[in-house]
């Protein structure tokens, strides 16, 4: 896999050795040293370390105390850290969880662009408020690629980014424009940034079409998150050269579960099946579930071109209109789908459960299925709900198991977010006709059960250790042996304290209350707060602000459990054709099933984290085209009332989502004529100050459509004379200004 570690970014190495060094501070280091305690083992990572060394070297970071011998430079002034822009053109250094951002006036930016890793100085607080500072070195560019509209002139041409913290426009001269016509949407490559100019040099390296154009805007967002749309000839190439057909000799090697009943559950829309649930009744009177996912790695093999472009890859893609798949179309819709009515090669987690859902037996292993029905959400929902249609005994069976192993999980601290995600109707151009919702029934947790069952049960096999085990993992470690005890898991951590108390605060002033400090009572009453606030106006609103009270969940080699779900152990087994962790996995549970080996600690460490920010990038990218469609979809509907909630506030204006399509847009603090208006941030509210009017987090207002901008994703709204009412109060040393974001 040492292709997938050369996918690890050159940050992570500075950010981790200069990390490392700082914390050990009164010690100097050799390379070999410093090495061994970041658990570098091979030789092109160590020569990468001594890369690194001297880089930070060259920069300042540290001395090199006597040949060879390196320690972190004692400087107060200097700092590092990545920037965030703000809309106005100035930043924030965000510098560690531990430390408070930096401020970075506007000009004092230096040639930093928007996720760059800076070096900046940071200024006596001579009484501010915050700390204040100014970059004086890029270190590393978070991207040099930028989607943005082309202007050109007689002799010469400006990119526009779309992107609002992209806060300058790029130049290009004539000879760069790759034949763009004025207007259109390009990618722009940022080439330099010359001393003194106001704006940095860049080239055109594609052209993606008419501004406005659904298929420009859709490549548009793919290409400003750096994801591929299409796979490159010579990966297409290798897919359609694989064996996909089923053979005697391969179903031998395998448990066969041909000839036991066998479905998929799916949205009806969906192309990919990557899992299959099998049931039947044991002469125990027990009964045996099968979770059987698509054998992938049957056919990815490690160190080939559709593995390297799957590592690249690291997830699928969902658009509002499409997927764009981690594999090519004839691994995720042919051969590893789990078509109805095809035999397919799986890797199962088997259950014996008796009629409590308590697990009897379990099973891993090689398996060949034959799907007998394909089945939709829907299709199994009227199932449930009225007791008629095709393998009716086995749904009843399935939900009312689910239904205990659901109810395990609550009592022992499972959260249920069950937030409606929005759909849109589209035409034949991709144009939005309307606004639909999905949301969770019985039948899509029906499938959620056993797919969490299958997932937890995998991890606790890879990662739990006997007696035996641990007596081998002690003689491995004697031996420096680090292969075989990694395994790839999926963690939440558990919510820190100020946020739970912050979250806390706010919900009271609704009547209700978060408990904090014991991890069992805190989920139970998230979960009852949530479903306190069903179908209340402050509902959008605490929903949010729960989630954002909950850390984001990783993949990492470092397990601490999964606290949203109250597991111990958790990972990815159930969708190897869209995750690639799901393949690590695969790939770990095969080796020990064989007694084999498949990749060190530290190899599979990156590609978790790899993995994890290619996830991140794609989740932008969905809210980006779920952003696009709702612009689109209210361009027609300039001028027209509708009812919203206000979700979010900020100094710069009020966000309001509208009730009936759930699309949100911003108020501008600049066009409420009627009153000058002060931001009370530590109430989540404007006030005014000649009215007294009140706009609060969560108040129920009217809002016109003003502007709906294409090119900036953008919504701007104005509020309906007259709501809210005024209400008379009293204010006291205003917060005029935010903290952070």
């Amino acid at each position: 896999m040492a292709k997938g570690k050369k996918k690890q970014p050159k940050r992570y190495l500075f950010e981790e050795v200069l990390a490392f060094l700082k914390h050990n501070s009164e010690k100097a280091f050799n390379y070999k040293q410093l090495g061994a305690a970041m658990e570098i083992e091979n030789d092109s990572d160590r020569f990468a370390l001594l890369e690194t060394l001297e880089e930070l070297k060259h920069q300042g970071f540290v001395v090199e105390k006597e040949i060879g011998k390196y320690q972190a430079k004692e400087s107060r002034a200097y700092q590092t850290g990545t920037i965030d822009f703000t809309s106005q053109g100035t930043a924030f250094v965000i510098v560690s969880t531990d430390v408070p951002d930096v401020f970075i006036p506007f000009r004092k930016t230096r040639d930093a662009l928007q996720g760059d890793l800076v070096k900046i100085i940071v200024h006596p607080q001579r009484g501010r408020e915050k700390a204040e500072g100014e970059v004086v070195e890029v270190i590393q560019r978070r991207k040099t690629k930028f989607v943005g509209s082309i202007q050109i002139n007689p002799k010469f041409a400006f990119v526009v980014p779309d992107y609002t913290k992209i806060h300058v426009d790029f130049f290009v001269p004539l000879h760069d424009i790759n034949g763009a016509q004025n207007g259109q949407k390009v990618l722009v490559e940022f080439t330099d940034w010359k001393r003194g100019s106001e704006n940095p040099n860049g080239k055109v390296v594609e052209v993606l079409g008419n501004s406005g154009e659904h298929e420009t805007e859709i490549h548009a967002i793919m290409a400003e998150f750096g994801l591929p749309m299409v796979f490159a000839p010579e990966v297409e190439a290798a897919a359609k050269k694989l064996a996909t057909e089923i053979t005697p000799e391969e179903i031998a090697k395998r448990r066969d579960f041909r000839k036991i009943t066998t479905f998929t559950i799916d949205p009806v829309d969906a192309k990919d099946f990557d899992d299959a649930l099998s049931l039947q009744k044991l002469e125990n009177g027990n009964w045996e579930v099968g979770v059987h996912i698509a054998d992938v790695t049957h056919y990815l093999k490690p160190h080939t071109i559709l593995d390297d472009e799957a590592v690249s890859r690291a997830t699928s893609v969902y658009l509002v209109d499409r997927c764009v798949p981690m594999l090519p179309e004839v691994l995720s819709n042919f051969a590893c789908s789990l078509r109805p009515h095809e035999e397919k090669y799986c890797f199962s987690a088997v259950f014996e459960l008796d009629e409590h859902a308590q697990i009897q037996n379990q099973w891993f292993g090689k398996t060949v299925i034959y799907s007998d029905h394909r089945f939709a959400y829907e299709e199994v929902q009227t199932i449930i709900e009225t007791g008629e249609g095709p393998y009716k005994e086995e749904i009843f069976t399935l939900d009312k198991l689910a239904k205990i192993l659901r109810a395990e999980r609550t009592s022992k601290g499972s959260i249920f977010f069950d937030k409606a995600e929005v759909k849109f109707q589209l035409d034949d151009k991709g144009a939005p006709t309307g606004v639909y919702f999905k949301t969770q029934k019985d039948a899509h947790k029906l499938i959620e059960d056993f797919m969490l069952l299958a997932n937890r049960k995998v991890a606790e096999f890879l990662g739990k250790k006997s007696k035996d085990d641990h007596q081998k993992s002690q003689a491995r470690k004697e031996k420096n042996d680090k292969n075989s005890d990694a395994v790839v898991y999926r963690i939440h951590d558990v919510p820190k304290d100020e946020k739970l108390i912050e979250l806390n605060n706010f919900v009271e002033r609704f009547g209700y209350s978060v408990a904090v400090g014991n991890k069992t009572k805190t989920a139970q009453s998230i979960n009852k707060l949530l479903h306190d606030v069903k179908d209340k106006k402050e509902q959008s609103m605490i929903e949010l602000l729960a989630v954002r009270s909950m850390p984001k969940a990783i993949y990492t080699t470092k397990n601490v459990g999964h606290y949203g779900l109250g597991f111990d152990y958790y990972t990815h087994f159930t969708s190897p054709i869209r995750r690639y962790p799901d393949v690590m996995v695969h790939r770990l549970l095969e080796a020990k099933l064989n007694h084999a080996h498949y990749l060190k600690a530290d190899e599979l460490e990156l590609l978790c984290k790899h993995s994890s920010e290619m996830e991140k990038l794609a989740a932008e990218a969905e809210r980006a085209s779920v952003k696009y469609k709702q612009v689109e979809f209210l361009e027609h509907k300039i001028g027209q009332e509708f009812e919203g909630v206000i979700s979010g506030v900020t100094e710069w204006g009020i966000f309001v989502e509208i009730i009936e399509n759930k699309c949100e847009g911003r108020v501008s603090m600049r066009d409420m004529k009627d009153d000058q208006y002060v931001f009370d941030e530590d109430n989540y509210r404007v006030v005014g100050r000649r009215t007294g009017r009140i706009y609060t987090l969560g108040d129920k207002v009217t809002i016109k459509v003003r502007r709906a901008d294409l090119v900036k994703k953008q919504l701007d709204f104005e509020f309906v004379a007259g709501v809210p009412s005024t209400k008379e109060v009293e204010i006291r040393n205003p917060k005029r200004y935010k903290k952070r974001r």
